[in-house]
């Protein structure tokens, strides 16, 4: 069985970020990720993770208002030096914190007649941003958005992750490979797997459709765990679902995979 996750900005929101950590460890998580961990302190988080003895393995860089409904940082050719910020913040945070991966989001373009030039600042972009966290020895993620859900993302398949990541074509540069939203535009993630498990540094989850966890929907997790185990997939696999009750509620789902 993989080696699964769970994401503190999604489950045990019933109670603050930082009551959270302990939460994930009395349930059976040995790590934990996050998706912007800015609004507390490095200093924090990091004591959060020493009490539980919890490892943090990935965390985004910060996104502006891309989850508000704007196009991000990744990709707008205006906001090339706030990126850069944003890249040397996650540094900052990842001294401390110690990452295996950080993730950049490509972000959104909404204006269709700029669109190459987007595409051409994500590249530029995403070669920063893993020139420099190579040099701090972590790993540079990447992910698609379904862009049914986030119109406009730049980034809503696998096709476009494969082209972006030769177009980039730096070392440390991989994918982050997230089953719910490549279900939602739908792709057969199991093929996926078994022709590209190596270009991708972490996996996240959640059932389709509805976004909740394993048994709401129509994904055979089993199947795809099993895949993971027989293909030697040697990542991280994080639990980014909206429990569809409370969290504890939601986690059956770890019983029935002997988790």
């Amino acid at each position: 069985m993989p080696r699964f996750t769970a994401n503190l900005s999604l489950l045990f929101t019933e109670v603050p970020l930082l009551e959270r950590f302990a939460l994930a460890k009395q349930h059976g998580f040995s790590a934990v990720e996050i998706q912007f961990p800015y609004l507390l302190p490095a200093e924090q988080i990091q004591a959060a993770l020493l009490e539980n003895d919890l490892r943090l393995v990935l965390f985004n860089v910060d996104a502006d208002t891309l989850l508000q409904g704007g196009e991000g940082l990744a990709a707008v050719p205006e906001k090339q030096a706030q990126f850069k910020a944003a890249v040397a913040q996650a540094v900052e945070y990842a001294a401390i914190l110690k990452p295996e991966a950080i993730n950049v989001l490509p972000g959104c373009c909404l204006d269709l007649a700029r669109l190459p030039q987007y595409q051409a600042t994500l590249l530029e972009n995403l070669h920063y941003a893993s020139q420099v966290f190579a040099e701090q020895g972590i790993t540079t993620v990447f992910e698609a958005v379904n862009s049914i859900d986030m119109p406009g993302f730049m980034v809503d398949d696998s096709e476009k992750m494969l082209a972006i990541l030769e177009a980039v074509n730096h070392s440390n540069l991989r994918l982050q490979y997230d089953i719910y939203h490549l279900t939602r535009m739908g792709e057969d993630c199991a093929a996926f797997f078994q022709q590209h498990l190596a270009k991708i540094a972490h996996i996240q989850f959640a059932d389709c459709p509805g976004r909740h966890q394993p048994g709401t929907g129509a994904i055979d997790f089993v199947s795809l765990f099993d895949l993971l185990d027989a293909n030697h997939y040697s990542g991280w696999v994080g639990a980014e679902y909206r429990p569809s009750a409370t969290t504890v509620e939601s986690l059956a789902w770890m019983k029935k995979l002997a988790v």
